[in-house]
């Protein structure tokens, strides 16, 4: 079998009797969702069925060349976008890898970098009318630059949701991109520690410190953009660190929540097991909501989705996807379609709000899987998210 689809009108079986098909169609009734008519067991095997008239045929054949194109148009639009977001994730993951080693050894140029690219984003972000999450190519290697552009992007993105202004946003941008500048001086040993003496703790929460004075150091920083990196473990019900605050600023919550999300996706602990993002959502939800701004997180939900991108989902005909990106509807992203049979670039991708037959049944945990469905769809052991945005506002 070559590929396979769902018919749910009597005009679309007549637009592939017109077609004319070469090979054999299966029909398979457990995956049907209407009750086909009782066989008609005297039909000689080389009648096709009902005749289509040939001007029908001519007709039936032009609408579905439409939609074929239609549908091709969508799907290079998709490609284009998701490769725009690609390319600009590696120029922006180069920029401040180098800002981030450079920002204790040159702070002020360092500084200047960061500030151009906060800017750029914001600018961006905020302008757009139209901004779109992308889960990117797997992304292979250690740094500061993958945890620290998901940050960022997710931040954008809420922050815009929130109402923030341009030049918060920037403000935000910064404070995303520098939070955790300060474990260069933290050795990689407590770091990656699964659990940590006192001492070591200690140790590790003076990285909250580090980042700010080498953010100072640079002269690029706002006042709130250092206090958005001086609260991004902060609790609004006091049980944060490192000062214990209940009152921090919007932006500031923003950061916090979405950190803690991307944390648990992409642990930096050796050995602790990623959270699917479905799962990381709903254990903030039931576990966390006293300490992270409610609102906030409903926001985050809503443009996450019910199935965030990186989630591993079976559709309602039994087939295996990958979310790539969210939709309008929560329970719609656009998927990655499992295709065994052609490589992941090209896998067909679908978007689940434009077919009313397929919908989601279940979120899959990638660790249920046997190993070559898991190797073809290869949820990232490091998600990369970034965006793509179009129509700016002249």
């Amino acid at each position: 079998m070559t590929s396979r689809i769902m018919l749910n009108s009597d005009k679309q079986i007549r637009i592939v009797r017109a077609h004319q098909p070469d090979g054999h169609l299966y029909y398979y009734p457990a995956l049907s969702t209407a009750e086909p008519p009782p066989p008609i067991l005297t039909l000689p095997l080389e009648d096709p069925g009902t005749p289509v008239a040939d001007g029908e045929a001519e007709a039936l054949m032009r609408e579905m060349q439409m939609q074929q194109e239609a549908k091709r148009g969508r799907l290079r639009k998709q490609r284009d976008a998701a490769a725009r977001a690609e390319r600009d994730w590696e120029n922006s993951a180069k920029a401040i890898r180098d800002a981030l080693v450079g920002l204790a050894r040159s702070p002020k140029s360092a500084g200047v970098q960061l500030l151009e690219l906060s800017a750029k984003t914001a600018m961006e972000i905020y302008r757009g009318k139209e901004v779109l999450l992308h889960l990117l190519g797997d992304k292979k290697g250690q740094g500061l630059q993958f945890h620290a552009l998901n940050v960022m992007t997710l931040c954008m993105l809420l922050g815009k949701n929130v109402g923030l202004s341009e030049r918060e946003l920037t403000d935000l941008a910064l404070g995303a991109l520098a939070h955790d500048a300060g474990k260069a001086q933290i050795p990689a040993a407590i770091l990656q520690a699964a659990t940590r003496k006192k001492f070591e703790e200690d140790f590790y929460r003076q990285h909250v410190q580090y980042s700010l004075e080498f953010a100072a150091q640079s002269g690029a920083f706002s006042g709130e953009a250092l206090a958005i990196i001086a609260g991004h473990h902060e609790h609004i019900d006091g049980s944060g660190w490192p000062q214990g605050k209940k009152e921090i600023s919007k932006s500031a919550r923003i950061l916090a929540l979405v950190n803690r999300y991307d944390r648990l996706c992409t642990p930096e602990a050796t050995g602790r097991e990623a959270l699917m993002p479905t799962e990381a959502l709903a254990f903030i939800f039931r576990n966390l909501t006293g300490k992270y701004d409610a609102a906030l997180l409903s926001s985050l939900i809503r443009i996450l989705g019910i199935y965030p991108p990186g989630t591993i989902v079976q559709l309602n005909d039994g087939t295996l996807a990958l979310v790539v990106s969210p939709g309008e509807h929560s329970l719609q992203p656009k998927v990655l379609i499992y295709s065994p049979e052609m490589s992941k670039d090209e896998a067909p991708t679908l978007e689940l709000a434009s077919d009313t037959e397929l919908k989601i049944t279940e979120a899959i945990r990638p660790s249920t899987l046997p190993k070559d469905v898991l190797d073809w769809l290869n949820p990232q052991q490091r998600l990369s998210y970034f965006y793509t945005v179009s129509d700016l506002i002249s």
